[in-house]
């Protein structure tokens, strides 16, 4: 159940997305989860623009003895999304997991390793890690589309992502009413049941705003911003 958990905090990156678009933001989360009595999770996630012109987007979760990292390194090029490097950590859960991947977009390979195991697979346009195509979806969203789909390196296989707009929602956080897109994780309910809802700030750089997600088990998680700040700009609801 933890891991499920942190798996939700972590659905927080041929997208298309101008340089100049981009904005430094940090959020902090707070999470509960139904069927138990007690909460207390807690999230942060960033963007930062880095001396040499690339980004970093990092983002860390933990709860009672579970922990989760994921760094991202990207570069925006003639308007794409370009992953550079992915780090992945997560301790306290009974098994540990490491994932480090390089794309080398020169060579066009992925390389590194998932738990031990050494990954090498092609690397085409448009393939995005576990990370930075949350924020491909943010951006997407802002530019209106109604449904995206990407290319996503899972182990040492390319999944498909696919999301579509359910419409506008005010969503009530810790710092008040916010209007917020919804979306949703499309997925073949023959093959996964489990459910995946996301709400995205319209007035600020569509951060994400809350995540809720429902197991095929029926266990129900939520997150919710508690603060944050875009391009220097505190989040603020009505």
């Amino acid at each position: 159940m933890r891991r499920a958990l942190l798996f939700a905090f972590a659905l927080f990156a041929l997208p298309a997305v101008n340089a100049a678009d981009l904005q430094p933001f940090s959020a902090s989360y707070t999470a509960d989860w139904k069927q138990l009595p007690m909460s207390g999770g807690s999230a942060s996630r960033s963007l930062e623009k880095n001396a040499n012109g690339t980004w970093t987007l990092n983002f860390k979760a933990s709860m009672m003895i579970a922990s989760l990292t994921e760094v991202s390194t990207i570069k925006v090029d003639k308007d794409q999304l370009l992953p550079q490097t992915y780090h992945f950590e997560r301790g306290g859960l009974g098994k540990s997991k490491t994932v480090d991947l390089v794309f080398d977009w020169p060579t066009k390979f992925i390389t590194g390793s998932d738990r031990g195991d050494a990954v090498k697979i092609p690397l085409n346009a448009g393939v995005l890690d576990k990370s930075t195509y949350q924020l491909a979806l943010q951006h997407d969203v802002a530019a209106g589309k109604k449904s995206m789909s990407y290319q996503v390196v899972d182990g040492d296989e390319i999944d498909t992502y696919d999301f579509r707009v359910l419409g506008t929602e005010k969503v009530e956080t810790k710092v008040g009413s916010v209007d917020a897109i919804k979306v949703e994780r499309v997925r073949d309910p023959t093959q996964n049941k489990r459910i995946t809802v996301m709400w995205f700030a319209k007035d600020y750089d569509y951060l994400l705003v809350r995540l809720q997600q429902v197991e095929t088990d029926g266990k129900e998680y939520n997150i919710m911003l508690q603060d944050g700040t875009v391009n220097g700009k505190s989040v603020k609801g009505s």
